[in-house]
C-alpha cells in the first residue's frame, strides 16, 4: 500500500499507478493545541510511505506515518522524493549540528529501507541506519522540453554537470558545459561565465534543486544572446520570490518534477522511484 504525506499526494498517486498498489486514504488532522495527527486505514504487508520533507511539519508527519503503519505492516519502506536538510551534510561552524545526519537517524527508527531522489549530496545515504538507495530522476526533465535549436545543456557548477549530461542524453542531442560557482552566502552566489557559445542557441539550465533562484537567475544573466532559456530541476523548491527572479532574469519556462509539488512540476519522478521498489 502507498501511504502519502500531505505534501506528496500527487507523486504518491502516480507511484500507486506505476506499481499497481492501492493508495491509502490518509486523514490529516490537528489537535486543539496545534499538534498534528494522522490516521492511516488498514495497510498491506508492505507499506510504502511517500513523503517529501519540505518543512519541519512534514518531518513530524513522516515519523507519525511510519509509526502508524508499523503497527500492522511487516515491511515499511520510506520514499523521500525530496529530503529536507540534506544540504546540511556537515557542520559549517563549531557548535552547529550535522542536520542531515540528525534527521536521517530519526527517519531510520521507523523504517526498514529508504529510497530518496537525487539528494544534493549522495553521501547523506551513509547517515541512515537502514539501507538507503538513491534514485536519479533527472532524465525525466527532458520530456517537457519543446523542440530545441542547437541546444546547450548547462549546469550552474561542475558538481551538477552529470545531471546536465543525463538530460542531454534523454533529449537526444546537444552539448553540455558548466559555470564556475562560488557561494557567498545562503542567498548570494558568484558565477563565472562558461566558455561555451550561447548566442542564437537554446540553452537549458539543469540543477538538482532550485531553492531561492539566486544561482539560476545569476547564471541566466551571464548568458550572451541565447535564443531561449529553459530552467530545469529535479526539486523545484522555489522558495519566496524564486519564480519571479527567474522570470525577470529571462527564463522562458521552468520545468521540475513532482518531488516537490509546485506549479512547474511538469513531469513525475514516480517511474524512476517505481523501478527501485
Amino acid at each position: 500500500m502507498i501511504v502519502p504525506g500531505v505534501a506528496s499526494q500527487e507523486i504518491a498517486a502516480a507511484l500507486s499507478v506505476e506499481l499497481d498498489e492501492p493508495l491509502a486514504a490518509v486523514e490529516y488532522d490537528r489537535f486543539a493545541d496545534g499538534e498534528r495527527l494522522v490516521r492511516v486505514p488498514g495497510t498491506d504487508e508492505r507499506a510504502v510511505v511517500v513523503a517529501s520533507t519540505v518543512s519541519d511539519r512534514a518531518h513530524v508527519e513522516l515519523l507519525q506515518l511510519q509509526d502508524a503503519v508499523r503497527q500492522r505492516a511487516e515491511e515499511v519502506v520510506t520514499v523521500l522524493p525530496y529530503m529536507g536538510y540534506a544540504r546540511q551534510d556537515e557542520a559549517f561552524e563549531t557548535g552547529e549540528p550535522v542536520s542531515a545526519r540528525a534527521v536521517a537517524r530519526a527517519i531510520s527508527t521507523g523504517t526498514d529501507r529508504v529510497v530518496t531522489v537525487n539528494p544534493h549530496e549522495s553521501a547523506v545515504c551513509d547517515f541512515f541506519e537502514v539501507p538507503c538507495e538513491t534514485v536519479d530522476a533527472a532524465a525525466r526533465l527532458a520530456d517537457p522540453l519543446p523542440s530545441l535549436s542547437d541546444p546547450l545543456f548547462l549546469s550552474p557548477d561542475a558538481g551538477a554537470v552529470a545531471l546536465a549530461e543525463t538530460v542531454r542524453d534523454a533529449h537526444g542531442s546537444g552539448e553540455t558545459d558548466y559555470f564556475e560557482k562560488h557561494r557567498v552566502s545562503d542567498t548570494e552566489v558568484e558565477i563565472r561565465p562558461s566558455d561555451a557559445a550561447t548566442a542564437g542557441r537554446d540553452v537549458v539550465l539543469v540543477d538538482d534543486i532550485v531553492a531561492t533562484g539566486s544561482t539560476m537567475s545569476t547564471a541566466i544573466e551571464q548568458l550572451s544572446g541565447p535564443e531561449r532559456v529553459f530552467v530545469t530541476c529535479v526539486h523545484p523548491m522555489l522558495a519566496g520570490s524564486a519564480r519571479t527572479k527567474l522570470a525577470n532574469a529571462g527564463a522562458d519556462a521552468v520545468y521540475g518534477t513532482d518531488t516537490v509539488e509546485r506549479a512547474v512540476s511538469e513531469v513525475s519522478a514516480a517511474p524512476a522511484i517505481a523501478a527501485a521498489l
